[in-house]
């Protein structure tokens, strides 16, 4: 048991993990024609729970019972690794990424698993921690249903699966993501 524990308490390899991730896209599709997401959980959540007429959440969602329950160990294998693993005190960053986040986005607290200042419920106590919040929370969804799913969906499934719009949208979450880390963030704070 503390084998695999150590095992598991250690990062794993790119070249390990990358096709284990890589083969489960396959491997749900020839077992059971299914596509790996979890975007679209929240859509199945709220079919079952609003029972309203609402034309999108109107379709057999029962159907989809698996990936609730795949979004559920999900949730429950993070808990479980949590508690036996516990999570470091200090993450290790580069030097060069520490210097970058102290210069650039004038970050100090390197204690935890995510920059405090970034990060903390003191940020909720202004307009600005609060429109990130609403706003940023609303970019997010508006984004993942009007993409047809989340980046994580695109990038392994979609790809997976050579689907165009899968390699669109993985270039549209790269050119956002740095275009608001490089430009737009800089001048927010």
């Amino acid at each position: 048991m503390n084998s695999m524990l150590e095992l598991l308490q250690q990062p794993w390899p790119w070249y390990v993990a990358g096709p284990l991730i890589g083969l489960t896209v396959p491997a749900l599709l020839l077992i059971g024609n299914k596509a790996l997401g979890i975007s679209s959980s929240l859509r199945h959540v709220c079919a079952a729970c609003v029972p309203a007429g609402i034309p999108f959440l109107t379709y057999n969602w029962r159907a989809e019972i698996w990936n609730l329950v795949f979004v559920l160990g999900v949730a429950l294998g993070g808990f479980i690794g949590y508690q036996l693993m516990g999570h470091p005190e200090i993450i290790n960053i580069s030097p060069e990424t520490i210097n970058d986040l102290k210069t650039e986005l004038h970050l100090t607290d390197f204690s935890g698993l995510l920059p405090r200042e970034l990060f903390s419920l003191d940020n909720l106590a202004n307009w600005k921690g609060w429109f990130f919040l609403v706003f940023g929370g609303f970019l997010v969804g508006f984004g993942t249903r009007y993409a047809g799913g989340c980046t994580s969906g695109h990038a392994i499934s979609g790809l997976s699966n050579l689907q165009w719009v899968s390699l669109v949208a993985v270039i549209g979450f790269f050119a956002g993501g740095l275009l608001m880390t490089w430009v737009v963030y800089p001048m927010l704070f």
